[in-house]
C-alpha cells in the first residue's frame, strides 16, 4: 500500500517538471521574422510610505516637558457682570419728509355797507420752545344812518420762550376803536344832527414768569405777572393801570400750601373828575388733592386805598368731586371781592359813554355756585351750574338828560343780588361736524333801583361747523337776547357824582326789544396757499339795538381772499 503512494507521489513531480520545463521552451522562429516575448518572473517587492511605518503604539519614554516664561500684572478693576436681558431696539423707520408748516396769512375783504377787513398774522416758526409773532387787524363798515360808522384796530406782538426750569411770555398790544354817538330817537329825529366822533384807545403790556410743571411731590412752584396799559378818548378822559400778580405754592404730597397776591394801582382822570382807585389782594390757602376729589380753602383779604379805603376779608372755598371718572364731576364754589371798576371796563362794554364818569368799586360781598360738568361720550362735553351772587354798589348805565345819545354809570345803592342758571353743551359727531351752544338764566334784584338797567335775563349763543370736503367748510352763528329796561330821565336828575336814591318822579322806563342776529359764513380752499371766505351777518335784518337809542347794522355781506404761507 505504501508503495503504491510512492509511485503516485513520483509520477505527480515528474508531471510538474515537465510542465515547467515547457514553460521555458523558446517559441519557434517564424521564417524571416525576428519575434521573442520574453517573460522575466522575479519576486513581488512592497514599498511602504514613511507614515505607515509609524509605531502604533507611541513611546510614553519619550517625554519632553516645556515650561513657558509668563509675566503677571494685577489691575485694580471691578469686574461688571450684567445678566439682565437686553431690551429689544426698535427698528428705524425710513425717515419721512418734513411736513411743510404754514403758519402766517395776510387777509383781505369787502362788502356791502362798505365793510373793509384786513388781517394779517406771522409767527417764527415749528420750535414750541420759542416763539415770538405778531397780528394785525382791520375792520370797518358803515350804516344806513347818519354817521352809523365804526372801525376797529388791533396790533400785536408777543413772544415766549420755555427754558429750562422756567417758562417766560410777554405781548404789546395797540387798539382803537372809533365810533360816533349817532343815537337816533325816533320819536325826536332831529335832535342829533351832527353826531360826535369818539375815538377809544389802549396801549397795553404784559409779561409773565411761570415755574415749569415737574412730577416732584414735593415741588416748589411759583408765578409773576405784570399788566399795565394807558387808555383814553377822544375828549379829555384819560386813565393809567397797573397791577402786579404773583403766586407760590409748595407740595407737600396730596396737600398743596400757598398763597396768591395781587396789587393794583390806577388813576383815571377828566376835565372835571380825578380817582386814584387801588387795591391790594393777598390769598393764603391750602388744597388737598387726592383721586376723586380737589378742595381748596383759604380767605381773601382786600384792602382798598386811594380815594376810597375798606378792608374786607372774603371766605375763598372751591370743591371738585369726581363721581363718575371723565363721565360726570360736582364741583362748587364760595368767594367774595372787591371789583375794581375803570373806564376801559366800561367802554369795552358801552363805547358811547359820557365825559367825567363817576369810578368806584364794586364789592361782590358773597357769591355761591354749584354745578356738574363732564363727557358723555366720545365728542360730546357738556357743563351746568347754578350761582347766586350778591353786589354792593353795582355799576349801571343811563341815558344822559342833556345828551340823550350819552350814557352815565349810576350805582345801585344798597345789596344787589343776582340768581342765575348757565350751561354750556359740546357736540363733535366728526372731525367734519361741531356744534357748540350756551345759554345764561339770571334773575336780577336790584337793591334801589327800579330795574337793573341793560341787563338780560336770558342769552343764547351757538356756534355751528361743518367741513363739507377738504376744500370747502360752513360756519354759523347765532345770538338771541330777550328784553332789557332802560331808564329815561323826564326832568334833570342831581350830577351823577353825588347820585344816590333814584327819583321815580323824574325818570321814564323804556323798553329795549330782545333780539336775534344770525350769521353765516363759507371758506374754499382753493390750494395749499389760496383761499376765498364769505361771511353775511344779521341775515334777518333785525334792526335791533343793544343799548336805548343806538340800532345795530342790518344785513351785511363781504367777502375776500386768504393768502396762506
Amino acid at each position: 500500500m505504501k508503495s503504491i503512494k510512492y509511485i503516485y507521489s513520483s509520477l505527480f513531480f515528474v508531471a510538474a517538471g515537465l510542465m515547467t520545463a515547457q514553460a521555458q521552451d523558446k517559441k519557434a522562429e517564424e521564417k524571416g521574422v525576428v519575434n521573442e516575448e520574453i517573460e522575466v518572473v522575479r519576486p513581488y517587492k512592497p514599498i511602504l510610505a514613511e507614515a505607515v511605518k509609524l509605531r502604533r503604539s507611541p513611546n510614553l519614554d519619550d517625554v519632553k516637558t516645556y515650561k513657558a516664561k509668563l509675566n503677571y500684572s494685577i489691575m485694580d478693576k471691578k469686574l461688571a457682570l450684567n445678566s439682565d436681558i437686553q431690551k429689544l431696539q426698535a427698528q428705524a423707520l425710513a425717515e419721512e419728509k418734513e411736513s411743510i408748516l404754514v403758519n402766517n396769512y395776510v387777509k383781505g375783504g369787502f362788502g356791502s355797507l362798505a365793510t373793509l377787513l384786513g388781517e394779517a398774522y406771522f409767527n417764527t416758526g415749528k420750535d414750541e420752545g420759542l416763539q415770538v409773532g405778531g397780528y394785525f387787524k382791520h375792520f370797518s363798515q358803515e350804516g344806513k344812518l347818519n354817521k352809523q360808522n365804526s372801525s376797529n384796530q388791533q396790533l400785536s406782538v408777543f413772544g415766549r420762550s420755555i427754558l429750562d426750569e422756567n417758562t417766560v411770555s410777554g405781548r404789546i398790544n395797540f387798539e382803537r376803536n372809533g365810533t360816533y354817538f349817532y343815537g337816533i330817537d325816533n320819536s325826536r329825529p332831529t335832535l342829533n344832527p351832527n353826531p360826535d366822533k369818539q375815538a377809544l384807545t389802549t396801549i397795553e403790556l404784559e409779561g409773565e414768569l411761570v415755574k415749569n410743571f415737574t412730577e416732584d411731590e414735593d415741588a416748589f412752584s411759583y408765578a409773576l405777572k405784570a399788566n399795565g396799559y394807558i387808555w383814553n378818548d377822544k375828549f379829555s378822559a384819560k386813565e393809567n393801570y397797573l397791577s402786579l400778580n404773583g403766586y407760590v405754592n409748595k407740595r407737600i404730597n396730596s396737600l398743596n400750601l400757598g398763597l396768591a397776591a395781587s396789587t393794583e394801582f390806577g388813576n383815571t382822570k377828566d376835565a372835571l373828575t380825578s380817582v386814584g382807585n387801588n387795591l391790594l389782594r393777598l390769598n393764603p390757602y391750602i388744597r388737598l388733592q387726592v383721586k376723586g376729589a380737589k378742595i381748596t380753602a383759604g380767605v381773601n383779604f382786600v384792602q382798598e386805598f386811594g380815594a376810597y379805603s375798606s378792608t374786607k376779608v372774603f371766605p375763598a372755598v372751591t370743591a371738585d368731586f369726581t363721581l363718575i371718572p371723565d363721565y360726570l364731576q360736582v364741583f362748587g364754589e364760595v368767594k367774595g371781592d372787591v371789583n375794581r371798576n375803570s373806564l376801559k371796563n366800561f367802554t369795552d362794554e358801552n363805547p358811547w359813554l359820557n365825559s367825567n364818569i363817576l369810578v368806584k368799586n364794586t364789592v361782590e360781598k358773597l357769591s355761591f355756585s354749584a354745578g356738574v360738568k363732564g363727557t358723555g361720550g366720545p365728542g360730546f362735553g357738556y357743563k351746568a351750574r347754578i350761582y347766586v351772587k350778591q353786589f354792593d354798589d353795582m355799576p349801571l348805565f343811563v341815558n344822559n338828560f342833556t345828551d340823550f345819545n350819552k350814557f352815565d354809570v349810576i350805582y345801585d345803592f344798597g345789596k344787589t343780588k343776582l340768581t342765575g342758571l348757565e350751561g354750556e353743551i359740546s357736540v363733535q359727531v366728526s372731525d367734519a361736524l361741531k356744534w357748540t351752544g350756551k345759554l345764561n338764566l339770571d334773575d336780577w334784584k336790584p337793591a334801589s333801583e327800579t330795574y337793573s338797567w341793560f341787563k338780560p335775563g336770558l342769552k343764547v349763543s351757538s356756534n355751528f361747523m361743518y367741513t363739507f370736503n377738504k376744500k370747502l367748510s360752513f360756519n354759523a352763528g347765532v345770538v338771541i337776547q330777550d328784553d332789557v329796561k332802560a331808564k329815561v330821565y323826564t326832568g334833570a336828575p342831581v350830577p351823577a357824582s353825588q347820585y344816590v336814591i333814584p327819583n321815580p318822579g323824574i325818570e321814564l322806563i323804556e323798553t329795549v326789544k330782545g333780539y336775534v342776529d344770525l350769521g353765516l359764513g363759507a371758506d374754499y380752499r382753493i390750494n395749499k396757499k389760496f383761499s376765498v371766505f364769505a361771511k353775511a351777518n344779521n341775515i334777518l335784518n333785525n334792526n335791533y339795538s343793544r343799548y336805548l337809542y343806538y340800532q345795530a347794522n342790518g344785513f351785511n355781506i363781504f367777502g375776500g381772499l386768504t393768502y396762506s404761507f
